[in-house]
């Protein structure tokens, strides 16, 4: 497709400069790495688990199920791309959106709708795009986001009808 004119030179050929194969003399070496990056992966994502349970508690507790359907209802057709508009600006791990989703999910939005939310705030949050600023020129970042938005609209929509197609021949 020709975007390669759309990367940032300097930052790949420092990162390709930096790469080097770590070599593990045992598995014991494999293990001690193993053990340690889930640490770390587990330090930084403890606080996302905690936040995502918190905010989807309250989501279940505090806000009516009719005001979640109404809302839905007023938007009808385009309530798919206005959970991935409002995915956007938010920014969470995998595991704290998905307790989120569930939440939204158990209160009535089609599944479609929440798991176009969950895809958004994970894919296409503007952190992200902050960070891939420095390997992506603006015009890239635009074209990412253009298609995985698409793709994640597409997706939702996809499952909001097998959803009604499943319940409508259960009735």
């Amino acid at each position: 497709m020709g975007l390669e004119k759309y990367l940032v030179k300097d930052f790949i050929s420092q990162s390709d400069s930096q790469d080097k194969e770590t070599v593990y003399s045992g598995v014991s070496q494999r293990v001690f790495f193993g053990l340690s990056e889930a640490v770390a992966i587990t330090k930084k994502l403890w606080i996302w688990v905690l936040l995502g349970v918190g905010l989807g508690a309250f989501i279940h507790n505090y806000i009516p199920q009719e005001m979640i359907h109404s809302a839905i209802s007023k938007t009808g057709f385009f309530s798919v791309p206005i959970a991935v508009a409002l995915g956007v600006p938010m920014y969470g791990s995998c595991a704290a959106i998905v307790l989120v989703a569930v939440v939204l999910f158990n209160k009535g939005v089609p599944l479609g709708t929440a798991l176009a939310f969950m895809m958004a705030v994970v894919a296409l949050s503007l952190p992200e795009a902050i960070m891939l600023r420095r390997a992506m020129r603006l015009q890239l970042i635009l074209i990412f986001f253009g298609v995985i938005a698409a793709a994640i609209i597409i997706t939702g929509y996809v499952f909001n009808l097998l959803q009604l197609s499943i319940l409508s021949s259960s009735l």
